[in-house]
């Protein structure tokens, strides 16, 4: 039986890909990190690619900062109940099937990835570089995996009450000069 994701090879296992997009320098260490552990977590959840839920999901665990973009409190802690499910319950159906809108065209060839992970990947190098910063970071990445209303990420959220508008909101918020 051959895998469904192929596996790492050995010069892919020091924590760089060379065709993907956690290798990519436009993207923070702690983002690359982010990205390692969402192909990890499509790994174990038997999925063909990464899509937006894994890295929602893996944004959550790594990224202090995306993290209190969204806030504290049970709305949280819902939210992470939502993601841990994904794998024994409501997500199952989302097996064996591509994450796609069709809404947005893809812009990248990311190995891995469905269409419209890639296009948050995508999205997010192009906010940092409209902000002036040299790589994106997780709250770039926040932004980019909620402007897509068919994103599985934005059903996760809905799911947990988290308004995708309200999200977006906050990581602007987050970005304004405090003067």
């Amino acid at each position: 039986m051959q895998p469904r994701i192929p596996r790492q090879s050995a010069g892919e296992q020091g924590g760089r890909r060379p065709d993907g997009a956690d290798g990519d320098a436009r993207f923070s260490a702690e983002l690359a990190s982010v990205v390692s552990g969402a192909r990890r977590r499509a790994v174990r959840d038997g999925d063909r690619q990464v899509d937006t839920a894994h890295l929602l999901h893996s944004l959550l665990e790594y990224d202090p900062e995306a993290r209190s973009v969204l806030g504290d409190g049970p709305q949280l802690a819902r939210l992470l109940g939502y993601l841990v499910q994904r794998s024994i319950g409501y997500g199952l159906r989302w097996q064996s099937t591509v994450e796609d809108s069709g809404a947005v065209p893809v812009v990248t060839e990311a190995a891995g990835f469905s269409p419209l992970a890639a296009a948050a990947m995508e999205y997010a190098g192009a906010r940092a570089a409209r902000r002036g910063a040299v790589r994106a970071c997780g709250v770039d990445l926040l932004a980019a995996l909620v402007v897509d209303p068919q994103a599985r990420a934005v059903e996760v959220l809905a799911r947990a009450a988290v308004d995708p508008r309200t999200v977006l909101a906050r990581v602007e918020n987050h970005f304004e000069p405090t003067s």
